[in-house]
């Protein structure tokens, strides 16, 4: 039987959904790599399945890469979750669970969904790190930029502050740096643009995606990067090539996270054709 999905996006960062919560999906990596595939499948930066939560949380958001690799956290993704669960049970608030941890949400009265990204990791074993350093400035170059500052937000990032970021060549660089020997579980490369303190622009190179048009996840490690280096205050407006995100890093250790989440279509895919 064709298995119903949707296709959404947060700032051009797109999904395609599937619930799984009331069926079985047995998928395996190369089947998640093949609905990703833009040419061959529907298309997507990162495709999820909707699980069954446990105690606590309303559903579990499980994520893959386009490269078959499960990814830990996706800030976009998780708005556009939240969405699905708003319009299903009429509340205005609901918790998404990851592996990476708990991801509370709720609808702000402009129609944009805020999400609690959770507390910011900083120590290099939590990024994870090849070893021990600081992770405001890492022993890394590639051509003309160098020493990103690294932070964890449930995945691992590292941020590259350019004076022109329009002048990077991210599509060159940006695979070699998610590859560095410094990051044992790859990384996403963000390269930021200080416009002032309360505007950054930001463009990502995912890890296992590529360069997309908005990364949720990166645009907050940014913005706590961009305010460890005392460029930015702790709120800021993250402006990406799909729109804009705004960022707060909380005293509390906590980063909030609000854009839109849009739904683009909907319709069935066969899964029995999938490759095995």
């Amino acid at each position: 039987m064709p298995t119903q999905f949707v296709k959404m996006h947060g700032c051009g960062n797109d999904f395609v959904i599937i619930d799984g919560r009331t069926q079985t999906l047995d998928l395996s990596d190369a089947q998640a790599a093949a609905i990703a595939d833009r040419h061959t499948g529907i298309g997507c930066d990162q495709f999820i399945v909707l699980e069954p939560a446990t105690r606590g949380a309303d559903v579990f958001m499980r994520i893959w890469n386009p490269d078959g690799s499960e990814a830990g956290a996706c800030g976009n993704a998780t708005r556009c979750v939240a969405d699905i669960l708003f319009r299903e049970s009429g509340r205005e608030n609901a918790v998404v669970r990851t592996i990476s941890g708990d991801l509370p949400a709720r609808r702000l009265a402009d129609g944009r969904v805020e999400v609690d990204m959770g507390r910011v990791r900083l120590d290099w074993q939590d990024i994870p790190l090849s070893g021990p350093m600081d992770t405001q400035r890492l022993p890394l170059s590639v051509e003309d930029v160098a020493e990103p500052a690294a932070a964890s937000m449930g995945n691992p990032h590292a941020t590259f502050f350019v004076p022109d970021i329009d002048t990077v060549p991210i599509t060159r660089i940006g695979p070699l740096l998610e590859h560095a020997p410094l990051f044992p579980e790859r990384a996403n490369i963000g390269f930021a643009q200080i416009i002032d303190p309360t505007t950054i622009r930001l463009r990502v190179w995912e890890r296992g995606a590529g360069l997309t048009l908005a990364c949720g996840s990166g645009a907050c490690a940014t913005l706590v990067n961009a305010h460890r280096r005392g460029l930015t205050h702790r709120r800021a407006r993250v402006l990406v090539d799909g729109g804009a995100l705004e960022i707060e890093w909380k005293d509390n250790g906590h980063v909030l996270m609000a854009g839109p989440a849009v739904t683009a279509f909907t319709g069935e895919i066969d899964l029995q054709a999938l490759p095995v």
